[in-house]
Formats: structure tokens, C-alpha cells, sequence
């Protein structure tokens, strides 16, 4: 039972440089930042004044229609989107599956912030016969994947996971758990996130955990840069499909990859640093080649990470070069595509997985842009500002959340 091969079968993504896959990747081989100064909200009082907002989308061809579009969080709304692309993308046929074998697992960080802000103000200034009743269902994390499942009558396993910025790895491993131990045949599976509100900036602002680098947002994110001053908010989804390859193969899918692996650890360290030497880091890596069975030498890439964050690029360094040896100075390719989407929050991982099966589909890392200065504490070879054309047969993506949660992903070239 567990040697069931899970493969991935789909792609949906919306980012701050790309509101498709295709665009999404073209601008990240170009190098193309999405973080622009921000319009959706007033920033005039407040100490940072940039994100990675996704710009020009409809969320009403998404849904069944407007009023449907319109009751939902933006969180929601990019959830959606970016599922109706991915399944859209493997070729699921609702009609022809069982629907007990398929399931849903698309998670968020923090939720329907937007639905709880404006709520909230109209509690205060109008009373509570004002609130929606729409409030409690637009604001929980777990409404998009009851909702995504209820589109399409997946009725298999469905929950949300919620573990900061480690959520979309988490739900896409858990995911892959789930299949392999035969509980499911396929899963739509991985983050959405749309925090760029007045709470959620001032929050991460006064953490001083932010770039304000407002002069020039499009330099601002800058992993593995001695001069990098925080990270840039982000929103967005990713979401895959994952699929048993026997179900894939049945139905003639198109296979991108195989997700070999994973890894979750907790540091079990602070509220918000990680762990110093990066151990808890080091043994998510380690479970995510054990589960594969690959040697350290067998990983060619890794998407790191990497926020721009002064602490936070070192402990990742330490526990690659801890990880990998000498290896991860001598041969591995690690970038950070946050340089140019900013931080997605419980979006990250998804986007971030995405990278990574293009860098294995087409052999080419993608770069980490705003790398003028490399801080000699990240001595890792980053592709600093250009891809990188190589043998890609495996990929790691990592992601680190609040809370000291870790959770890494390992695709490897399709064999059959």
C-alpha cells in the first residue's frame, strides 16, 4: 500500500508577477518582480508601503456567478481560482471518477482577514444586527476546501491545514500521505492567501519584520542580500493536483513530476525565529529524502524559503550546508523566487512547488533577484539574478512558519 507512486497532474497559480502558470513562470525566468507600492488600501500611516498584490483579476468566472463571487473573501476567491486551474489543467472529469475517491485539502494561514476587518468596523460603528450572516462562513480557513469539493462533488478527504507559512507544503504532503496509504486516488491540494489588510500590514509592520524599502518596491525583497531589511507581503494561491499514477495512467493524464517526498518537523523554539542552527529545518530535509530515497547528491535544486529576513536566510543557510555538506557549496543550486513574488504566506508553498516542477520540466533554476551584495553568512550558490540552464532530475521546496512549523516537498523527474 505504501509504495502507491503519487504524481502531479495539474498546476493552478495566481501570483503578484502572473495570473496564470504560464506567466507566472515566464516572469520568473525573467526575473520580473510583482511588488509594486500598494493600491488596495491607504498607506499613509503606516511604516511600509509594499506588497506583491495580485493586480487585474475577476474572480466572477470563477464562480457560478456574481453575487456567488462577491460574497466570498478574496483568500477565497484566489483559492477558487487557482483550484478551477489546476483541475482544469489535469484533466479531471467529476462525471467519470468517483467522487469518494477524490478529495480536497486547500489551507490558508490566516484566513478571511478582509470579511473579519470590515465585519468588525461594521459591529462597532452600526451595531450587530449589521454584521453579515455571511460573516462566519466567509472568514474561516476551512471554507475553500468544503467549497472547492462542493463545485465539483469531490466527496473523498477534506480538511484545511493551517500552519502559518508552512501551509501549503503541509496540505500537499498530507495530501500525499493520504494517497499513498489508499485513502484517496487523487487530491486537489495547497494554499491561498490575501492578508494585504490594515491588520495584516500593521501587524507584520510592527514585528518589524517588513522591508521599507518604499522607494523602490521592486528591489525591496532581497533573500540571501547583506543589505536585505525584512520581507514583502504577498498574496496569492497555488494549488496541484496529486494523483496515484495508476489512476493517472488510466485516464491518459499528463504527468509533470513525481512528489517523491516529504518532511515536517518542529522547531520547538520561539514564537517567531527559528531555530538558530536551523535543526528542525535540517530534519524536515533529512525526512524528505528518506521518504524519497535519494542521497543528498541526488537533489540538483532547492526553492528556498528564504524570506529576506535577516535571521531567517542564515538558519535556512546553516541547515542546507548542514543538510547537504559540501555539497551545498559545490554542485546545488538553491534560489529564493520570494525575490520576486514577495512572501505568499500560506500561499508560499504552492507557488513555490510550482517553480520548482518548471525548474525540473524545462532544466533551469530560476533565479533570486536583488542579490547585489551576497551576505558571506549565506555562501550558498543562489543563482543570483539569472537562471541557471542544468541537469534538473529533483527539487526541493521548503517552507518555515510562525509557530516553528517546517515542512518540505521533494519532486523528482517523471520515470515510468
Amino acid at each position: 500500500m505504501f509504495e502507491r507512486r503519487v504524481v502531479i497532474t495539474g498546476i493552478g497559480v495566481l501570483a503578484p508577477n502572473g495570473n496564470n502558470k504560464d506567466e507566472f513562470w515566464k516572469n520568473i525566468l525573467a526575473g520580473k518582480s510583482g511588488i509594486r507600492t500598494i493600491e488596495s488600501m491607504d498607506t499613509s500611516k503606516y511604516d511600509c508601503h509594499i506588497a506583491g498584490e495580485v493586480v487585474d483579476f475577476d474572480p466572477t468566472p470563477f464562480f457560478n456567478n456574481h453575487k456567488e463571487a462577491r460574497r466570498a473573501d478574496r483568500y477565497f476567491q484566489l483559492a477558487m481560482a487557482a483550484s478551477k486551474m489546476a483541475v482544469k489543467d489535469s484533466g479531471l472529469n467529476p462525471d467519470s471518477l468517483d467522487p469518494h475517491r477524490i478529495g480536497v485539502m486547500v489551507g490558508s494561514g490566516i484566513g478571511g482577514l478582509s470579511t473579519i476587518e470590515t465585519q468588525y468596523q461594521n459591529l462597532l460603528e452600526k451595531g450587530p444586527n449589521r454584521v453579515s450572516p455571511f460573516l462566519i462562513p466567509m472568514m474561516i480557513t476551512n471554507i475553500a476546501s468544503g467549497m472547492i469539493a462542493g463545485e465539483y462533488g469531490f466527496m473523498g478527504p477534506n480538511m484545511c491545514i493551517t500552519t502559518a507559512c508552512a501551509t501549503s507544503n503541509n496540505s500537499i504532503g498530507e495530501a500525499w500521505r493520504i494517497i499513498k496509504f489508499g485513502d484517496a486516488d487523487a487530491i486537489v491540494c495547497g494554499g491561498a492567501e490575501a492578508s494585504i489588510r490594515p491588520c495584516g500590514l500593521a501587524g507584520f509592520g510592527n514585528m518589524k519584520a517588513l522591508s521599507t524599502r518604499n522607494d523602490s518596491p521592486a528591489t525591496a525583497s532581497r533573500p540571501f542580500d547583506k543589505d536585505r531589511d525584512g520581507f514583502v507581503m504577498g498574496e496569492g494561491a497555488g494549488v496541484v493536483v496529486i494523483e496515484e499514477l495508476e489512476h493517472a495512467r488510466r485516464r491518459g493524464a499528463t504527468i509533470y513530476c513525481e512528489l517523491s517526498g516529504y518532511g515536517t518537523t518542529a522547531d520547538a523554539y520561539h514564537l517567531t525565529s527559528p531555530h538558530p542552527e536551523g535543526l528542525g529545518a535540517k530534519k524536515c530535509m533529512e525526512m524528505a529524502l528518506r521518504h524519497a530515497k535519494l542521497n543528498t547528491t541526488d537533489v540538483q535544486y532547492i526553492n528556498a524559503h528564504a524570506t529576506s529576513t535577516p535571521v531567517g536566510d542564515i538558519c535556512e543557510t546553516k541547515a542546507i550546508k548542514s543538510t547537504f555538506g559540501d555539497y551545498a557549496k559545490n554542485g546545488l543550486l538553491v534560489s529564493s523566487t520570494k525575490s520576486m513574488t514577495g512572501h505568499l504566506l500560506g500561499a508560499a508553498g504552492g507557488v513555490e512547488l510550482a517553480a520548482s516542477i518548471f525548474a525540473i520540466r524545462d532544466q533551469v533554476a530560476p533565479p533570486t533577484i536583488n542579490v547585489d551584495n551576497q551576505d558571506p553568512e549565506c555562501d550558498l550558490d543562489v543563482c543570483a539574478n539569472e537562471p541557471r540552464s542544468a541537469p534538473i532530475k529533483a527539487a526541493l521546496s521548503n517552507s518555515f512558519g510562525f509557530g516553528g512549523h517546517n515542512a518540505a516537498l521533494l519532486v523528482t523527474k517523471f520515470e515510468g
